[in-house]
């Protein structure tokens, strides 16, 4: 049997298992995973009122309990934990699916001011990641400034502007739905240094914002018509030109009134964080134009808003893999197909897939055809790879590196429980927010080993 290790549980490790499985017969699949939950951003990264994309894991869940699939969630890979280069002794082959770890950062002064944050910690928070940073996003902010024009930008726009009553049906942990149930944050303005054309959300996620209850949506005409392709958007993809028309209508005619107001504001970019004593007290923007050529240029006319909040959601960004090349302009590990490339050729039985691999762009969707493409190359080296011995089993050997894998029936685990505790606080699913509990929760409500 060829024996891989899949490192990563999101929606590129989980279609690189099925991939190989489908493929070929005689493959068998660990999925490992840091935290002791699969799914990746599927879980952690899906907004949490987005019930049809987060029931993905559905089909995921059929990956990981397939019979030649064998999820090990709580296994770290790299310096911490099992290192690369051991994991590489106990498999004939190891596709590293670690997705981009990280935000970009803006790099402009006052940017580690309190009330300064990345988009990716608020997700984090309001998704119930074990590793999120403690509550405090929106106490005391009245208003809020989300830089960027992504989904992500959109989502936690929408996240700032929903009620309690729309926001408890969800999985959303209890602290985090409590804290925003208390928000004062009214008014939100999502920034983008570029023109509408240019924006990266999609038009499903957009008119959203347009739906939500008391709530008005303002876009300034004047930022619209520097847009070059705002005023005759039929060269644009569809997809493009339908964003268009929804920001020409409400450039028209705004939203109705209402206690929450998102402005959206283009051609615009952050410049400074002003201080209010040691947290942010406003943001300093420039105004840009069109280069002609795609880009923007700065204008030297500046503007401030009074904010209290910021959210910067302005990309993701891989981190260098313990023990692999990496690319770091790119953010990638360095390869042909799928295949890493180390000192010009290819390293044999080491390969990537997902974001890791191509970069953070495309949805969800397109770690399908990327998953495919490495698993193809992966089967095409079995040959050579099948005849380096490795256990028959991995388990003991991970168990001396000092891990103690979650297997599936710990996963289910975890699904009791938070099935239990949100029909105690006469919710539905309400996810554990934390190491301990989640952890409490695999061992039966004991505390777990070493605890």
């Amino acid at each position: 049997m060829l024996r891989v290790a899949v490192v990563g549980s999101g929606p590129s490790g989980c279609y690189t298992a099925q991939s190989l499985v489908q493929q070929d017969p005689d493959v068998l699949v660990d999925v490992l995973d840091r935290l002791p939950c699969p799914y990746g951003l599927v879980r952690y990264g899906v907004a949490p009122d987005h019930e049809k994309i987060k029931s993905l894991q559905n089909s995921l869940r059929t990956v990981l309990e397939h019979e030649r699939v064998r999820f090990l969630g709580g296994v770290q890979v790299g310096p911490d934990g099992v290192p690369a280069v051991r994991l590489r002794e106990l498999y004939h082959a190891v596709v590293y699916c670690v997705g981009a770890a990280t935000d970009r950062r803006l790099g402009i002064p006052g940017e580690e001011l309190r009330g300064s944050w990345s988009a990716t910690e608020f997700v984090s928070w309001y998704s119930a990641h074990p590793d999120a940073v403690a509550d405090g996003f929106v106490l005391g902010a009245r208003t809020a400034v989300v830089i960027g024009v992504g989904n992500v930008a959109v989502d936690v726009t929408r996240m700032l502007a929903r009620g309690v009553r729309e926001l408890t049906p969800t999985d959303m942990p209890q602290t985090a739905l409590t804290s925003l149930a208390a928000s004062r944050v009214t008014r939100i303005h999502m920034v983008g240094r570029r023109g509408p054309s240019q924006a990266r959300f999609t038009t499903k996620e957009l008119r959203e914002l347009g739906t939500l209850p008391d709530t008005q949506v303002t876009v300034d005409p004047a930022e619209l018509d520097l847009d070059p392709d705002y005023g005759d958007p039929s060269a644009l993809p569809a997809a493009k030109r339908r964003n268009v028309e929804v920001l020409r209508g409400w450039a028209a005619a705004p939203a109705p009134s209402g206690r929450h107001r998102i402005h959206l504001r283009f051609f615009l970019r952050p410049v400074a964080l002003l201080a209010d004593g040691d947290r942010v007290g406003g943001i300093r923007l420039e105004h840009t134009a069109p280069d002609g050529q795609g880009g923007v240029t700065g204008t030297g006319r500046y503007e401030e808003i009074e904010t209290q909040l910021v959210l910067r959601s302005v990309g993701y960004r891989g981190v260098p893999l313990d023990g692999l090349p990496f690319d770091p302009e790119h953010g990638t590990v360095p390869q042909v197909a799928g295949r890493v490339i180390r000192e010009g050729g290819p390293a044999p039985g080491e390969y990537v897939a997902g974001w890791i691999k191509r970069g953070p762009t495309g949805v969800i969707g397109t770690n399908r055809p990327c998953a495919k493409e490495t698993a193809a190359s992966l089967l095409e080296d079995a040959p050579a790879l099948v005849r380096r011995n490795v256990p028959d089993d991995a388990m003991p050997a991970l168990r001396a590196q000092g891990c103690t894998p979650v297997e599936w029936s710990g996963w289910q685990a975890i699904e009791r429980a938070e099935a239990e505790l949100g029909a105690s606080l006469g919710r539905g699913v309400v996810k554990l927010p934390d190491w301990e509990s989640l952890l409490t929760a695999v061992h039966g409500g004991a505390p777990p080993p070493g605890a």
